[in-house]
């Protein structure tokens, strides 16, 4: 708890046994009646768990398209109490401007939370930017290995860490002695592991962005993606975490059932290559319409670069895209 706290510039971080345990005990710091603003392309799970199930314990919850200020100004309502971003968003890499939501929320006196999941502390240090808390899971890039699952959650305000501390011993949350050991066994190789994710990252995604077969790329580290000088400013690299459509789902069903070095599963930064389809894997509780709203289409695949050798990532992925 006190690596984390001191990679994320926080006061303090609790770990819990997975990255939606922390989460859920973020939503828990607020009352009955209050609301929360989040980014609308937010993590299935996050999803599921606000709609499905804080919303009968009387948490209001609004999804908006948190890369638009104006938008955020506009859902806040006299009973808002956090704005809770995904940045980059899951899976469709839309960027949020940290320090404009948190100046924004300091108007208000309003609670900032960050998923920091997809860049790290390596790469993304949201605290520095103005947030007040930062999630994690750590089952991702701070494991770095896909054996073990955990969250943490890191915290600027004594108060605030209190009340998570209350609420990790009262649920049980915790996260046990043996996968503490791997993530502060992972967290030793971060910043090289980060430096390759980053350098293949960068590699495969302009690949995918001329090739014939890919409709379009979603990445920040692309000139082409709408928030890519936002990405640059608050980033210090564009990642390893990517998305593209290939067009429909069927054509992503063949891509899928051919490739080879790449691994399907719907985690992420793990030291090799993994790929998903969210609508039908990570976000499968959204409803159709919600789906199209933020752009997860039927053919949209997602991919977690690995650290493997660059041209074998990129060779996989050609073999397998001769399917579509």
């Amino acid at each position: 708890e006190r690596t984390v706290a001191k990679l994320e510039g926080g006061h303090s971080a609790y770990v819990f046994s997975s990255g939606m345990a922390g989460i859920d005990a973020v939503f828990r710091l607020l009352r009955p009646g209050d609301h929360v603003v989040l980014s609308e392309a937010v993590y299935g799970g996050v999803f599921r768990l606000s709609t499905q199930l804080l919303v009968h314990f009387g948490l209001e919850f609004s999804f908006v398209d948190t890369s638009t200020p104006d938008f955020v100004r506009t859902a806040l309502r006299p009973n808002t109490k956090m704005i809770y971003i995904e940045t980059p968003a899951n899976p469709t890499l839309s960027v949020t401007d940290i320090a404009a939501i948190s100046k924004l929320a300091g108007e208000r006196n309003l609670s900032v939370a960050v998923d920091n999941t997809f860049l790290s502390p390596y790469l993304q240090r949201p605290i520095e930017l103005g947030a007040h808390i930062v999630v994690h899971s750590m089952t991702k890039y701070l494991n770095g290995h896909s054996d073990s699952t955990g969250g943490a959650v890191v915290l600027t305000r004594p108060e605030d860490a209190e009340k998570i501390y209350f609420i990790q011993r009262s649920a049980g949350t915790g996260l046990s002695p043996m996968d503490c050991f791997l993530v502060s066994r992972g967290i030793k190789t971060l910043a090289v592991r980060m430096l390759q994710h980053n350098a293949n990252g960068i590699i495969v995604a302009r690949h995918l962005d001329a090739h014939p077969k890919v409709r379009k790329v979603f990445y920040p580290g692309l000139p082409s993606h709408p928030q890519h000088e936002v990405a640059r400013r608050q980033q210090k690299g564009p990642g390893a975490m990517l998305s593209f459509d290939v067009g429909s789902l069927e054509a992503a069903r063949r891509f899928l059932n051919h490739v080879k070095l790449c691994s399907l599963a719907e985690s992420l930064g793990g030291v090799e290559t993994l790929i998903s389809l969210p609508a039908m894997m990570t976000h499968a509780s959204m409803p159709k319409e919600f789906q199209d709203r933020v752009g997860i289409t039927e053919g949209l695949v997602r991919l977690s670069v690995g650290i493997e050798d660059v041209e074998d990532i990129i060779a996989d992925l050609d073999q397998a895209l001769l399917y579509v």
